[in-house]
């Protein structure tokens, strides 16, 4: 990635998904005002990979949110039960195929036609080892955008003003099931690392506006590994890639190597995208070899609806989000509890992710668990 002073009237979007375990990527690349840099080149599949591993005192925390939302109208009309927009934002069922969409800008520059909030929120002492962000979408709904733009996205750090991003990755692709998705991302570790705790803004996400069946859907996440003295030894990874999850389906993620005691706690992050709330049959377990697989859970995530438009985790409440939508309308990033899927320690993490319902696309994962002192 390169990131570069100024405004620019760029777009952005990302989509997923597949596994194998490589080694550790180079952080902190220096950001330079080189001259503009031709795309990345894109591909329809892109396996998951290991893009980030370390042993070390301390965690990952995660920013995110949605750059496309259902659009209020003038008059609100709400149906018996309410299916309107007002309720789906605050949490009511509801799918992004039901309705008109369009952007999020609440950064009030003209120069941007979307643009969000999320909150980095690192404890005190600590020190960002590696940072990445994520962003993707759908490129045809009521309109076909190009995908000239995938690789690009403006990225504003807490009180700074917008630097351009580009994508420092192959990007995936992919036109399915009537979406053209796609996922990009790029390493921004030495701006967060400078930047710190706070609230980033991010525009120009590459997404299509209206209405139609396979629905308007993207959004961004940005991962933050750090390093701290006072927190537990853990495992740290992340993984990205770009497929789509074909109903029946599944993917798979895992490593092996990360000696975990019995006992241990942990967290995994999960972004998808197209994730239909209320539509079950999708999951998310962990097993670790000892026993049997187990569904990960929680207050936001039921076990058979893990892909349902939510932006949450634990230890989240009183995180900044701009807007703070219940329901995302198609975009997921989440962070679970590993709980009693790794209470029997092991040696090997393995994650698997089926939708039977939802055609839907994964696109990065993380996990943070402690480790054998």
């Amino acid at each position: 990635m390169r990131i570069h002073p100024g405004h620019l009237l760029r777009r952005a979007m990302a989509g997923c998904c597949a596994l194998t375990a490589t080694a550790l990527w180079a952080v902190g690349a220096p950001a330079t005002a080189a001259p503009q840099a031709p795309p990345a080149p894109e591909a329809e599949r892109l396996a998951f990979t290991e893009r980030y591993r370390a042993v070390q005192h301390g965690g990952i925390v995660r920013a995110a949110n949605s750059s496309i939302t259902c659009r209020v109208p003038s008059v609100p009309a709400p149906l018996p039960g309410d299916s309107s927009c007002s309720a789906a934002r605050a949490g009511r069922t509801g799918v992004n195929g039901d309705f008109d969409m369009f952007y999020i800008d609440v950064d009030r520059d003209p120069n941007t036609y979307n643009s969000s909030r999320g909150e980095v929120r690192l404890p005190p002492g600590a020190r960002v080892s590696y940072a990445r962000l994520y962003w993707g979408g759908n490129l045809r709904v009521g309109e076909q955008k190009p995908p000239k733009d995938n690789g690009r996205v403006l990225i504003a750090e807490p009180g700074g003003q917008y630097k351009e991003v580009l994508a420092d990755n192959v990007v995936g692709h992919r036109v399915a099931r009537g979406a053209d998705a796609y996922q990009a991302s790029a390493d921004v570790t030495r701006l967060v690392r400078s930047s710190g705790s706070g609230l980033y803004t991010v525009a120009q996400v590459n997404v299509a506006m209206g209405r139609s069946a396979a629905g308007a859907w993207g959004g961004w996440t940005l991962m933050v590994a750090y390093e701290n003295p006072a927190e537990p030894l853990r495992h740290l990874a992340m993984w990205d890639g770009f497929d789509a999850l074909a109903k029946g389906g599944e993917q798979r993620i895992g490593m092996r190597g990360p000696a975990f005691p019995k006992r241990a706690r942990g967290q995994v992050g999960l972004v998808a995208y197209n994730g239909d709330r209320g539509r079950t049959g999708d999951s998310l377990t962990v097993s670790t070899g000892q026993g049997a697989a187990v569904a990960l859970r929680d207050a936001a995530n039921p076990a058979d609806d893990v892909l349902n438009s939510t932006i949450s985790g634990p230890g989240t409440a009183g995180v900044g989000r701009t807007p703070a939508y219940s329901n995302t309308l198609g975009y997921d990033s989440d962070v679970l509890e590993l709980g009693d899927g790794i209470r029997r320690g092991g040696d090997q993490l393995a994650f698997r992710i089926v939708s039977q319902r939802d055609a839907a696309w994964v696109g990065a994962l993380f996990v943070a668990v402690d480790a054998k002192q």
